[in-house]
């Protein structure tokens, strides 16, 4: 087959989406043309949802309708409890855990079997449930493999507050509430990620929306995607446990050829616009804590890898820090990247319903031709 080949398929043109656009050497993000700086400034995660499924931001009374509709989602069928007690019993990771749990709802969901799968109105029905939902199993399994009781969900609660409330048994405080919440505002959609693409690639033929989010959590649990913001954390502690200089360490880990987690972007160029805001956040949680060790650890790490390697950090570098100093265990990390996505994911499945046409490259095949087949006792 002739052609150019583009491995990774980087840089082809698959789509066309009105959904999210990124200018990697400008550093800008935008949902449906708001900047993500406004957006995690002025919005919250109800607000980001509603504007990547319906296209405009709602007003005061869609915003109060559509909040209440997803919060009326969010409680746990029996059955799906006992496969998230299961799942905790075997000690199943934290993000097999969620991509089993979100197939298994399909079964508690009337809708999941419409005939037309393409079929918007019911397909929004199915996007509340989806996304209020995971939050809630995401916390069930937590709280089961630690060896504590379920928490039902709050429904006077914001979504962000109400996945803490679940996770941890008690409300959090405005500040921790307002940082998740901008948290999963700036992970909510991000173009055509690998995740993204699997769900297009699924929804492409004509398979319905859970099956679709399987396949974006199951692509999002590598570590060269969603995972690295628990590897960061993971080197950051490594870094406080070993006593040395952050500089060195990192120094001594690119002298064994080791990648620093949380540098360069497929995208990006420039410092990812995500993390100057996560960036912020740690910063003023570190204050607030009276422990500023996280922060100026990732920032004279920043600033070597900057000036030694020309790399700037992605949207995982500072979320890691900025979970840890919530309290959110680090092999969670990845999940709530999912519990955020996963409003992004839906919006593409959407489009990708609106206009569908087959997903379907092909590759060069470069095998042995024209072999003579041999017979049994010829091999």
């Amino acid at each position: 087959m002739s052609g150019e080949l583009k491995r990774g398929l980087e840089g082809v043109l698959v789509t066309e989406s009105e959904l999210s656009f990124i200018d990697g050497d400008a550093g800008q993000l935008i949902y449906r043309g708001y900047s993500i700086e406004d957006l995690a400034r002025d919005a919250s995660y109800e607000e980001v949802l509603y504007l990547l499924w319906h296209g405009n931001l709602p007003n005061s009374e869609e915003l109060d309708d559509f909040a209440s509709e997803l919060a009326a989602h969010r409680s746990l069928d029996d059955g799906i409890l006992d496969v998230a007690r299961e799942l905790a019993a075997q000690d199943e990771s934290p993000m097999a855990a969620v991509r089993t749990l979100v197939s298994a709802m399909s079964a508690y969901d009337e809708n999941a079997d419409f005939e037309d799968v393409t079929d918007r109105e019911v397909n929004l029905e199915k996007a509340k449930r989806i996304t209020a939902k995971m939050p809630s199993v995401l916390a069930a399994y937590a709280r089961f493999r630690r060896g504590d009781d379920y928490v039902a969900p709050k429904e006077d609660l914001s979504h962000a507050a109400n996945f803490l409330y679940m996770l941890n048994g008690e409300e959090p405080n405005d500040v921790l509430a307002e940082t998740f919440d901008m948290a999963l505002v700036l992970h909510a959609d991000h173009g055509l990620n690998a995740s993204t693409f699997s769900a297009m690639v699924t929804s492409s033929t004509l398979s319905d929306m859970y099956s679709a989010v399987t396949s974006a959590v199951g692509t999002l649990a590598g570590s060269l995607h969603g995972g690295a913001n628990a590897n960061v954390m993971r080197m950051l502690k490594d870094i406080d446990d070993s006593d040395m200089d952050p500089v060195e360490w990192v120094e001594d880990a690119l002298e064994r050829g080791e990648r620093v987690a949380g540098f360069g972007h497929r995208v990006y160029n420039v410092k990812d616009p995500r993390a100057k805001i996560l960036g912020e956040k740690s910063e003023a949680l570190g204050e607030a804590a009276g422990d500023m060790k996280w922060y100026e650890m990732s920032v004279a790490i920043e600033e070597h890898i900057g000036e030694e390697k020309g790399l700037a950090p992605n949207v995982d570098f500072y979320s890691a820090s900025t979970y840890y100093q919530m309290g959110i265990p680090i092999d969670l990390y990845t999940p709530i990247f999912a519990v955020s996505r996963v409003g992004g994911w839906i919006a593409h499945v959407l489009e990708q319903y609106e206009d569908n046409r087959l997903i379907r490259p092909r590759a060069r095949y470069t095998g042995d031709e024209d072999l003579t087949f041999p017979g049994i006792d010829e091999r």
